[in-house]
């Protein structure tokens, strides 16, 4: 019988990590390895010198191999950087039938009045993912799916999250330069969502937090629904050039201070706590700016969750509520709901215990959860420059 192997890539701005995982049963996914390789040729998430990145990608793809014992020939892959984004749509449509029971001809075709709403801003960009909001009929909100009901006019908002055509073209290439074929694309805040907050953290209302090292990316879930997502040009590097420009040190000097921020260390530490800080809060104030955009600044109770390579900084959770004025915490990759996640080897504490794997592990997730089937509106991209993921959110909600 054949395996079922499922990896995720995440290529991001400092380092490259790839998680191969086994699906067993339906209720069990085993980590085989954890491979991670600093990144070259990728600057705030894109592609910016194709055999750099091939290089290091090809790298960490053959150390998982190697530890895994087995070969990697497809993988799902997490798109993000400063060129993902998102923009809402709005429309309504009459109903078609006379008895006025809507239909789901109805629904595909008020979806794609808002996909065609969206032409004008979304010059040189992809949809990779569609994601229903909710619905109106003759005006009245509706739960869920409104097949079935009856109505004059069927009214739907829907997100749309994005990415530049060339970026997501660059990445999808760049990958199938090491003879790994990508079997999805996945934004990464989707990705890290799936193991790094709960159902009932999403159904609350919070804002989920990557802090990478060239981007800081946050995705918004209210009733268990992702509502806004937004990335922001700054990183943990911004807090590294601070301490060096601050010290006048060495960046690999830089570095080890902010990481080993509570060792013993030969500067002031209230002066590297000030330096810290000032980033922090500027990186939390793009957040609160944003939050306030969409009307949910102080109005999420499960508050802030921080993840990614940069959650590690001393005093971040105090910094955030402070900030924000919402409960903060530092999440870590966690058992999904509903499923088991079996860790075996030595990849336990690699994995489960830091943040910056919260993505490589959610496309595995994503993965185990997709299975052999694919959408019905996964669309080949090899016409516009290689392919592209539109599906239904709820297919990977807990």
């Amino acid at each position: 019988m054949a395996r079922n192997i499922i990896t995720g890539i995440d290529a991001g701005t400092s380092a490259i990590k790839v998680v191969v995982a086994e699906l067993k049963d339906d209720r069990h996914l085993h980590i085989l390895s954890a491979s991670q390789r600093n990144s070259s040729g990728i600057r705030r998430g894109y592609i910016t010198n194709f055999e750099d990145a091939a290089e290091s990608i090809r790298a960490a793809i053959k150390t998982a191999e190697k530890m895994a014992a087995v070969p990697i020939k497809h993988a799902y892959i997490a798109v993000g950087g400063i060129s993902l984004g998102s923009v809402k749509a709005k429309e309504s449509v009459m109903v078609s039938r006379a008895d006025a029971e809507i239909t789901d001809y109805d629904i595909k075709r008020v979806l794609d009045q808002c996909e065609a709403n969206t032409s004008n801003s979304l010059s040189n960009k992809q949809i990779i993912h569609e994601i229903p909001l909710h619905f109106k009929i003759d005006n009245n909100n509706v739960p869920g799916r409104p097949v079935g009901m009856k109505g004059n006019k069927l009214e739907a908002e829907v997100l749309y999250i994005t990415c530049l055509s060339q970026h997501l073209a660059d990445l999808i290439k760049n990958i199938e330069l090491t003879g790994v074929t990508v079997d999805d694309i996945i934004a990464s805040p989707l990705a890290a969502s799936l193991v790094a907050i709960s159902k009932h953290q999403k159904e609350a209302g919070c804002v989920l937090a990557n802090l990478g090292a060239g981007t800081v990316s946050i995705i918004v879930f209210e009733e268990d629904i992702p509502i806004s997502l937004e990335v922001f040009p700054i990183g943990s590097k911004h807090i590294t050039n601070d301490i060096a420009l601050g010290f006048q040190i060495p960046l690999e000097e830089a570095e080890k201070l902010k990481v080993e921020f509570g060792a013993d260390i030969s500067v002031s530490k209230r002066k590297l706590n000030d330096i810290i800080e000032a980033r922090l809060n500027d990186i939390f104030e793009l957040i609160e700016s944003h939050l306030k955009k969409i009307n949910r600044n102080g109005l999420l109770p499960a508050g802030i969750i921080l993840t990614g390579g940069g959650a590690g900084l001393f005093s971040l959770e105090e910094i955030a509520k402070s900030s924000l004025r919402l409960p903060a915490k530092v999440s870590t990759p966690l058992p999904v709901q509903g499923q088991e996640l079996n860790i075996i080897g030595n990849y336990k504490d690699q994995v489960i215990n830091d943040p910056g794997w919260s993505v490589a592990l959610g496309l595995c997730v994503w993965g185990m959860r997709d299975g052999n089937k694919k959408s019905p509106i996964l669309k080949s991209f090899l016409d516009k420059l290689k392919f592209i993921l539109k599906r239904w959110f709820k297919t990977f909600l807990p």
